[in-house]
């Protein structure tokens, strides 16, 4: 019941913030310069009742304010507007790239998270050690690297240069795969997007878990876990590791948010066919409702996946209540459902 209470607080909290985001981006995108009719339009002429009546269609032709209150109104009964560009209601537009940005998205995070934390264990196991100054190395040297930088020189090398690798799309164009095939050829399109994606948060985790580790290290619990006789694996592995993750299971949950920028970069080297190209060539066409519902639904992504990054946090506390017998944290986690 606790909670439950608590999730619904967070997301009662949640709502001030997603109408922030929509009042803000509706006034951002309107604001920018340009106009989507006469980007729609294009070099053509074209009358000026035809671009009136285009202006009346997709209600451009009203006060500002105006829009905003019908746009509003329109998301509270879930229509998310209509595809300036693609003539089709936004939110399929967004659904079709969905899948192609999971593919994307999700083994980078699940392979950064594992195996940074994995490298920031190995790393604090043995300080300033040969092993840890490489993983040191490079954590410094993937976390300085932007994305779209290194997703380019990872193009040049292995789909230029050594013609190792496919460098645009999600599967080859032409080529009428099935079963194993189909699998091996959309696994060899995702290798250099996911790397250019993964590389850098990775970085940032095998740091954050080294440092965590490295604190953890020096309390109480663990000395007195050391002094029962326990080896130092099963000193790691129940007492320093669920003490050492709190902090970096906030920095994944802030990832979400990061990878979802990132792979706006990322899709748009490698012609990848998910939410972060779309934006793109949502901003080149002027294509505001699909702008406005990509900037929503990115806001509610966030704030869900920061909701379970909470709940997981607080079962990390009581693994960590449990391994290190901490008064003060138990008395953290209850109030934590106040």
């Amino acid at each position: 019941m606790a909670i439950l209470n608590f999730v619904l607080r967070r997301l009662f909290h949640a709502l001030p913030l997603l109408i922030c985001v929509i009042v803000f981006n509706f006034f951002l995108i309107h604001l920018a310069p340009g106009d989507p009719i006469q980007a729609l339009v294009g070099e053509f002429p074209a009358p000026e009742a035809y671009i009136a009546e285009m202006r009346k269609v997709f209600g451009l032709d009203q006060p500002i304010y105006i829009q905003l209150l019908l746009y509003i109104k329109n998301i509270l009964a879930g229509d998310l507007g209509f595809s300036f560009y693609y003539r089709q209601p936004v939110l399929s537009v967004i659904l079709d790239r969905v899948p192609a940005t999971l593919q994307l998205m999700v083994p980078a995070l699940l392979f950064s998270a594992t195996i940074g934390i994995l490298l920031g264990v190995l790393s604090a196991r043995k300080p300033y050690s040969l092993a840890d100054n490489t993983i040191s190395v490079f954590s410094l040297f993937g976390y300085c690297v932007p994305a779209f930088w290194l997703g380019q020189m990872l193009m040049a090398a292995f789909a230029i240069e050594l013609g190792w690798l496919p460098s645009q799309g999600m599967k080859t164009v032409g080529a009428d795969l099935e079963g194993a095939s189909l699998i091996v050829d959309r696994a060899a399109h995702l290798v250099l997007p996911f790397a250019a994606l993964a590389i850098r948060h990775l970085a940032v985790n095998a740091r954050m878990m080294r440092s965590s580790m490295l604190e953890v290290a020096y309390e109480d619990f663990v000395t007195v876990a050391r002094a029962k006789g326990l080896n130092e694996k099963a000193v790691i592995a129940r007492h320093m590791v669920p003490n050492a993750l709190m902090p970096v299971v906030t920095i994944i949950g802030v990832d979400v948010g990061f990878l979802f920028t990132g792979s706006v970069l990322v899709e748009t080297v490698f012609g990848w066919p998910g939410i972060g190209r779309l934006m793109y060539e949502s901003i080149v066409k002027r294509d505001y409702p699909v702008l406005m519902g990509n900037f929503l639904i990115t806001t509610a992504l966030v704030v869900v996946v920061n909701l379970i990054v909470d709940l997981i946090y607080v079962w990390l506390e009581c693994l960590g209540v449990n391994s290190a017998g901490s008064f003060a944290k138990l008395a953290r986690r209850k109030s934590a459902f106040i």
